[in-house]
């Protein structure tokens, strides 16, 4: 039985650096009819509850501690009563959202996770901050690349605790080598696969984001 995934598209806005900026993230729910896994629940922790459907949350895996990704993790994970992961590289970011408090779980490179049958695996892509994950689907040929890749080049790298080289790197060794049919789920816009984006790095590269 494959994994379901359901894409939730909820706006809101992202703080960082004394800026605000109105944006729209995806929302990602794996599972089947009886258990599931979100990642990134923004913005909206109803919509993101109506959306699980009265099924067992078992984690709320976070690709990243940027508001827009985290901020409503608070509300949510009393509404479905579930967990939540993140790398221990992002806590700095999450105290800054949610003073005095911790996530229940840090995330560490290869740590798996089950999703309906399958294994959902993270892999630590730092850059866009330092302790991005991405998490891979092998099953279902699909990574979830929170705001490390996006159709058309690397998440941002132009404010606090990000490096441009640092998830270029995390880009060519994390993510290139998978196959070239991987769908790349992002945290924001729409999908892209590996092969499309792979021959565009040197590019990237060049123009320097």
């Amino acid at each position: 039985m494959s994994v379901r995934i359901d894409r939730l598209v909820t706006s809101g806005t992202f703080s960082l650096d004394g800026g605000t900026w109105d944006v729209e993230n995806n929302v990602w729910i794996l599972g089947d009819d009886a258990e599931c896994v979100i990642i990134d629940p923004a913005h909206d922790p109803a919509a993101v509850a109506a959306a699980v459907a009265g099924r067992k949350v078992t984690a709320i895996l976070l690709t990243h501690g940027h508001d827009d990704h985290i901020g409503a993790v608070g509300a949510l994970r009393m509404l479905v009563n579930a967990p939540v992961y993140l790398n221990r590289g992002d806590w700095m970011l999450w105290e800054r959202v949610f003073p005095g408090t911790e996530p229940d779980h840090a995330i560490a490179d290869g740590d798996t996770f089950d999703v309906a049958g399958a294994s959902l695996v993270a892999l630590h892509t730092p850059g866009h901050s330092p302790g991005s994950v991405c998490f891979l689907l092998e099953s279902e040929s699909t990574v979830f690349s929170g705001d490390t890749l996006f159709r058309g080049g690397p998440g941002a790298t132009g404010r606090s605790f990000s490096d441009f080289p640092t998830i270029i790197e995390s880009i060519r060794n994390r993510l290139l080598p998978l196959p070239a049919d991987t769908v790349v789920r992002t945290g924001h816009g729409d999908p892209t696969t590996i092969g499309a984006e792979a021959p565009h790095l040197e590019e990237w590269i060049a123009r320097g984001h």
